[in-house]
Parts: structure tokens; sequence; C-alpha cells
């Protein structure tokens, strides 16, 4: 007669997770410079996909593709005359990018990408896409840019300078990386990768930034 056993089965304990918040100050070092997908441009890869006709090429309008490339908070206007004051208005950016750019910056931390995803979030206001730019207008920049095969075009985008954002991140206390050290991997990535147009991590020099001080928020 054979004698049979049950397997043993492995209990795997899970902690708890504690969750910790605590909000960051990004101080931009160099101008960032913005260029959000205008309704022309995905209209064209729609269409493309779609295999049909290309939309008819229009007249450059600089003043036109410059409010194309913001990323707007306000509602924007139908029409904004060239001499309006943008002031008024609010402009953002997408949290996704300062969270791509730590995530980035954690190989020079010795960190793997996929770990330091997990490590933390970024809550943007109000559940949205995008954290509100701190300081003053942004004003239209015209670049030189080019678009391969030695063809060269002009391009029509926002810059501002000085800015600021703040970003509110969660993290888990028990996780593999504290609040301190989270902090220092968004002060590499404001140094070796920057957010926006031609930042270091694109062999330029735009969308530098370093995390506000305690001492300087007092």
């Amino acid at each position: 007669m054979t004698s049979t056993t049950a397997p043993r089965i492995e209990r795997i304990e899970i902690p708890a997770m504690e969750i910790g918040s605590f909000s960051l100050r990004l101080v931009g070092t160099t101008p960032l410079i913005v260029h959000r997908w205008s309704e022309k441009a995905k209209e064209e890869m729609r269409l493309k996909q779609m295999k049909r006709a290309k939309l008819a090429k229009l007249a450059k309008d600089p003043w036109g593709l410059f409010l194309e490339s913001l990323y707007w908070v306000s509602e924007r206007p139908p029409v904004i005359a060239e001499d309006s004051d943008l002031g008024m208005y609010s402009f953002g950016f997408p949290v996704i990018a300062f969270k791509a750019a730590a995530v980035t910056a954690a190989m020079d931390a010795d960190l793997k990408k996929t770990q330091a995803r997990r490590a933390f979030r970024i809550d943007a206001p109000d559940g949205g896409e995008l954290v509100p730019i701190e300081g003053p207008a942004p004003v239209k920049r015209e670049d030189m840019v080019r678009i391969g095969m030695g063809t060269a075009d002009l391009r029509y985008r926002g810059e501002f300078f000085p800015w600021a954002v703040k970003l509110n991140i969660r993290y888990n206390e028990r996780g593999f990386l504290s609040k301190a050290q989270i902090v220092n991997l968004f002060n590499v990535a404001g140094f070796a990768v920057g957010v926006g147009e031609w930042r270091n991590e694109k062999d330029g020099i735009y969308g530098a930034f370093r995390v506000q001080s305690e001492e300087e928020s007092q």
C-alpha cells in the first residue's frame, strides 16, 4: 500500500503598504520649450494610418503654431490676437514627463527602470494630466530644425523662463525607495535628463531643473 502526503503549501506574507506623500517644487534652471501635438499633426497621422489623402499644405501661421504648442490649463479662447496678454491664462506640462525623467535618471543611480516606475506616483491636480507651470507668460520661439535628408524647416514653439512646478508625490514607505532617495532622483533627473524639447537627454541644454530646498521654501 502506497502512502501519499499532501503537498506542503508555503504561505506568502505580503506586508501592508504604508503610503506616504510629500510635495516637491522643481525650479527650472534653463528655459522650458513645449511642443504639444497640434490637431493638424494628429489629423495627418490619422489620415496616413487610414491610407487616405494628405491634408493640403497651408501657409505657415507662426502665432497659431505657437499657440498650438502650448498645454492649456485655462480654457483656450477661439481667437487670440498677437498682442494679447497671455499672462491672464494658465498653462501646464504633462506630469508624466517628470516621472519619465526621474525613471530615466534611475539608471545613473544603479536602479532598474522597472523598479523606479513602481516606486512612486505623481498626482496631477484634479486627477488630470497636466501640472500647472508657475512663472511669466510663455514667449514665442522660432527655431530652424532638421527633419531628415538634409531638409530644414522652421518650428514655432512656446518657451517658459523662469518656470517652476509643484509635484504631489505618493510612495510606499515600506518600498525600496525612501523620500530622500526620491528627492535625490529628481535632482539627478533635472541635471542629467530634463523635460521638454532640446533637453539634455536629447543633446540639448533646455528643460533642466533642480529641487527647491526646504530652506528656500521657508
